[in-house]
């Protein structure tokens, strides 16, 4: 122990955390300055003994030195608590810092809106689960509004259903239930890697393995894309800036491959079938080619008669698409 710590604490050869070599403060000598011994390493008495001695007294390497560790560890809990304790509300809260550093959120799954994207109540620090069980995750959609992260499941892409008044795929409503079925109401780690488009975190959901620790599950869980795959109720996204993870594309590929070989789910009536992908840029080649008919054939002005909300809405449409 260095010598300057070992003050804080009585010699043993001073019980009574007493030094007679330190003068006090006496009626006769109030106006005379009193010198204290500045080394610690000579005062015997405790860290204690020695504030509250010295508490009406200029601050002394002590007081410096308890404050200094006070403002260190309030900083540390700040930090700690903005790491592990905040919770992230909406996508808007998934900062750069958060997606550089590729963090894993744990969190709740409140609803499937897509067959490739569901909504994430993020559940960080401890108090969610029993037996310490103080936080609740909320049920009603009013209390879920501005509450929860979109997040895209990265690496897969499924049956578009039916939107805007335009058909579904093949297979989507099947899709749809399947992943409804799987993750819906469950607990699981998403590894945040960036953000799309549509302002939805791309993320790499892992579910937890039967039998495990959930805090585990970052490191041994099920990955959902790879489960979408081999149940057939997805296929390999390959446009730029896919992700697969670890796993890697050969292998997002191969157990895609295996699905249909096996005909499952969306392949159980052959392989001759429309690719999501190829779905997306049918309908937004036909809605951006409907668009623009419909802005230069009325009126002659680009305007169409409902001042051009129809227009607008196909146009919006089809950059969805894209």
């Amino acid at each position: 122990m260095p010598s300057y710590f070992s003050s804080w604490f009585p010699r043993k050869d001073n019980p009574d955390n007493t030094s007679a070599s330190i003068p006090r403060k006496t009626s006769q000598s109030y106006n005379v300055p009193t010198v204290f011994d500045a080394n610690p390493v000579f005062d015997s008495r405790s860290l204690w003994t020695r504030l509250r001695t010295r508490s009406d007294e200029t601050p002394t390497t002590d007081h410096v030195l308890i404050f200094a560790l006070g403002a260190a560890s309030g900083a540390g809990a700040i930090l700690a608590w903005r790491r592990w304790g905040m919770r992230l509300r909406t996508a808007e809260w998934v900062t750069p810092n958060e997606l550089a550093r590729r963090r894993w959120v744990r969190g709740v799954v409140t609803s499937v809106g897509d067959a490739d994207d569901f909504r994430l109540y993020h559940t960080p620090g401890f108090g969610w689960r029993w037996p310490l069980k103080i936080r609740r995750v909320p049920t009603r959609r009013k209390d879920l509004k501005d509450e929860t992260i979109h997040v895209r499941i990265a690496g897969v892409d499924a049956p578009e259903g039916a939107h805007y008044g335009r058909s579904g795929q093949p297979h989507a409503e099947e899709s749809l239930a399947w992943l409804r079925k799987r993750i819906q109401g469950r607990t699981l780690y998403c590894h945040f890697v960036r953000k799309d488009q549509y302002g939805r975190v791309v993320g790499i959901p892992l579910i937890p393995r039967p039998f495990l620790p959930l805090f585990l599950c970052k490191y041994f869980g099920s990955p959902l894309a790879l489960e979408m795959l081999r149940a057939g109720t997805a296929t390999t996204y390959q446009e730029s800036g896919a992700e697969y993870g670890p796993w890697g594309r050969e292998k997002f590929l191969r157990v895609e491959e295996e699905a249909r070989a096996a005909r499952r789910g969306m392949w159980k009536d052959g392989v001759g079938i429309e690719m999501p992908g190829e779905y997306k840029k049918r309908y937004s080649a036909a809605l951006g080619a409907s668009a623009h008919k419909e802005d230069v054939s009325v009126n002659g002005s680009g305007v169409d008669d409902e001042g051009g909300q129809k227009s607008g809405l196909l146009s919006k449409l089809s950059a969805m698409l894209k």
